[in-house]
């Protein structure tokens, strides 16, 4: 049983990387918009929030980011604690010099950025290879963000296309759910 779930995941996540690969940069631009709108629409009252870089082929979740900035949120984003081997998160104050490029070749908070505690955050916004309507998360397979996840506080919020998020997608005990998932198109909350 585990390792057919481990089977499903994974032609999953490939069959989400190749819809992810077709994605013309005007259609994520459009959708970014729209994502965000609704995004600030049900959001507004988060003062501390951790956000991620969105890779090349995810929603640009960015100019929210510095849009937070610039109203006084707190805005932290995931860094990789090599020490660890786990991820913790640290404030930013002026992207243009806070970003350095982190493990994964994704944008990270500078070493000289302050750390702040998982359990500080009263909105986490989560990235995702795919989400079902019980709040249940496919990530990329390693893992981190299932052990981000677990630390932290306040409510989590899937990030993806429409295409993401579907009825069901194979789950396990440690993999972690989501409050809500917002799409370009809709917000849904989590089926109990």
């Amino acid at each position: 049983m585990h390792t057919d779930k481990h089977r499903l995941k994974s032609e999953l996540r490939a069959h989400i990387r190749s819809r992810l690969e077709k994605i013309s940069p005007a259609v994520r631009a459009v959708e970014s918009i729209e994502l965000r709108e609704r995004l600030q629409a049900q959001i507004p009252s988060a003062h501390t929030i951790l956000f991620f870089a969105p890779r090349p082929d995810e929603l640009d979740i960015w100019p929210m980011l510095e849009m937070s900035l610039a109203l006084g949120s707190n805005c932290a984003l995931p860094f990789f604690d090599a020490e660890k081997n786990t991820y913790g998160a640290k404030l930013l104050k002026n992207p243009a010099t806070d970003i350095g490029i982190g493990k994964f070749g994704v944008r990270e908070p500078a070493a000289t950025c302050d750390q702040i505690a998982l359990t500080k955050f009263d909105l986490v916004l989560v990235p995702g290879m795919a989400f079902d309507l019980h709040g249940n998360r496919l990530g990329r397979g390693q893992g981190y963000y299932d052990r981000l996840l677990a630390k932290t506080s306040g409510i989590t919020c899937g990030v993806a296309y429409d295409f993401q998020l579907l009825e069901n997608i194979p789950a396990e005990n440690h993999d972690a759910k989501v409050n809500f998932i917002f799409t370009p198109s809709r917000c849904v909350r989590r089926k109990t």
